[in-house]
């Protein structure tokens, strides 16, 4: 686990000032492992659909090395304000590495201080350990043919 953690901190922390990761910051901690480890993780959409998927371990606290951070943040969305949220990657001594307008490094708490676009502050909701994110299962989705539609089994499989 701590080479899994390691080269997913090197990794991200070569993206200090990046803006490429702006306004995506699931896709930074998700690629941050990915890339990094060449494996594939299974979350949600959104940083805020992950938190719920992991909140069976979700914590409070100081982060440990290596968890994933989740905030609640309202972001700008087609029809308004959504939660969305907001994530990142513990360096372990309550600093966590995020993609905000650039790939940064703030501590945890202060996190809540920076302000999105719509005017809300991230709400710090808590971290989930690194070998929780690991054990996501692939969501299932069902397909309903007669109506072409797709539904999201909410459940994990």
């Amino acid at each position: 686990m701590e080479k899994l953690t390691e080269n997913m901190i090197h990794w991200a922390e070569s993206k200090l000032g990046s803006t490429k990761y702006a306004g995506w910051c699931l896709a930074f901690i998700e690629d941050a492992l990915e890339i990094s480890n060449n494996i594939e993780i299974f979350g949600g959409d959104s940083a805020k659909e992950s938190c719920e998927l992991y909140k069976d371990a979700l914590r409070d606290g100081v982060p440990q090395r290596g968890a994933f951070v989740f905030y609640n943040c309202l972001c700008q969305g087609e029809n308004g304000p959504v939660n969305w949220g907001h994530c990142g990657i513990s360096l372990g001594d309550g600093r966590v590495i995020h993609a905000w307008d650039v790939v940064r490094i703030d501590d945890y708490l202060e996190i809540e201080k920076l302000t999105a676009l719509t005017g809300d502050h991230p709400e710090y909701l808590g971290w989930v350990p690194l070998e929780r994110v690991l054990s996501q299962k692939p969501l299932m989705y069902i397909v309903k043919a007669e109506a072409n539609q797709i539904e999201k089994v909410t459940e994990f499989v």
